[in-house]
């Protein structure tokens, strides 16, 4: 028994072959430089990497591709025992609070929601378009990440915009990563066995995100109408004072897709140090670029603003998580955050801080206040699990 989970995005496949009963990933790969002169194809299956480097025309084109690899490199996708075609969907507005069976209102909804989600529900809608041909006798599924964030409380989830013009509009804190905010969350509260924590689950990678947690449910999220606001991220600003795009377009002359591009893709890490990768602004830290030791700075006082947001919203934190690409890896990250918060009895242990691990592990120190832990994704398994528990 198997789930095929698929993230299509702009110029990209990501795929992986999913066990959803004991979490194993059977086979995974990516498609990347979709449209461009040569395209890329990489697929690993049984301790073995396939590197292939072709034009890939479209998203079709290289979905075909993929099954063709498939077919050579294994495993065969006629035995694998194919349940559910599992896709991600980035925006979900209103209307979904959990996965959906693809059907053609689905995706007419999904296409409705693009101006909600214009970087990702196009790339999405192709891979599903795509999947529905290739795979017509296996329920497509789609799973949303902003379902989990769907019933956070109004406090949390609406604007101080005026009412009528929000609800006509659509006008609300949507969220952004809950596929994986909702596994760390389970993962945490299944490993300590307790189901009333309140948590903090920090979700940082090239895009960032925060949530607030209790008893397994978001009551808060950092990320709101778009997964532009919130932390500080590789080229997104996060929170910005909104009077910025009214500054840029009467000053500046920048029309709103100008501004657009800037906040979306030309800031954030990229815009203050010219570089979105974390480990490269650590190397020009360390080297002694004063605009990238500003960088880490201000990245780090984010993410402990809304900590002590949320520990005050919640009334109290029991565990802080980290995850995604820079939270599991960056022990030096998390160091610096961890320690802005030892007025509030947060103490590390710095030996298990240091270790990169697959597994969840707590490091902090056993007289530690809080507990914080470092939980491995998984957001292919979530969707995986999702789909074969709707189909079921």
């Amino acid at each position: 028994m198997s789930v095929l989970v698929i993230n299509s995005g702009s110029s990209s496949i990501k795929y992986q072959l999913v066990d959803p009963i004991d979490g194993r990933s059977i086979a995974s790969g990516l498609v990347e430089r979709i449209g461009e002169d040569i395209g890329h194809y990489e697929h690993k299956y049984d301790g073995t990497t396939t590197d292939i480097e072709e034009p890939v025309p479209d998203h079709g084109a290289g979905l075909r591709k993929v099954l063709e690899i498939f077919n050579t490199a294994g495993p065969n996708l006629d035995s694998a025992g194919i349940k559910a075609i599992g896709h991600r969907v980035v925006q979900g507005g209103k209307y979904f609070s959990h996965a959906a069976l693809i059907d053609d209102a689905v995706v007419d909804r999904i296409r409705q929601l693009i101006p909600l989600g214009p970087l990702h529900n196009p790339a999405h809608l192709k891979g599903i378009e795509v999947a529905r041909e290739l795979f017509a006798d296996i329920p497509n599924v789609a799973v949303f990440d902003t379902a989990f964030f769907q019933d956070l409380p109004a406090e949390a989830a609406l604007y101080a915009l005026d009412r009528d013009v929000a609800e006509k509009y659509e006008i609300r804190r949507y969220g952004a990563h809950g596929t994986s905010h909702k596994f760390v969350s389970s993962q945490v509260s299944e490993i300590l066995g307790r189901d009333d924590l309140k948590q903090i689950v920090l979700h940082l990678g090239n895009g960032a995100s925060a949530s607030a947690v209790v008893a397994g449910h978001a009551v808060d999220t950092s990320m709101g109408l778009t997964p532009l606001e919130g932390l500080v991220m590789g080229g997104r600003t996060g929170d910005i004072d909104p009077a910025a795009v009214f500054h840029l377009q009467r000053v500046a002359g920048m029309s709103v897709d100008d501004v657009d591009e800037l906040f979306n893709k030309r800031s954030g890490l990229k815009g203050l140090t010219g570089n979105n990768d974390m480990r490269s602004v650590w190397t020009m830290a360390e080297a002694g670029d004063h605009h990238a030791q500003e960088a880490l700075e201000i990245y780090v006082h984010r993410i402990v603003h809304y900590i002590g947001a949320y520990t005050a919203e919640m009334g109290g934190v029991d565990v802080i998580t980290f995850t995604a690409g820079v939270g599991e890896n960056d022990a030096r990250l998390r160091a610096k955050v961890l320690e802005r918060l030892r007025a509030f009895g947060v103490k590390v242990d710095a030996q298990a801080n240091q270790p990169h691990t697959k597994e969840p592990t707590t490091i902090s120190a056993p007289d530690s206040s809080v507990r914080v832990m470092v939980v491995p994704t998984n957001e292919e398994l979530a969707i995986a699990r999702e789909a074969m528990e709707l189909i079921s």
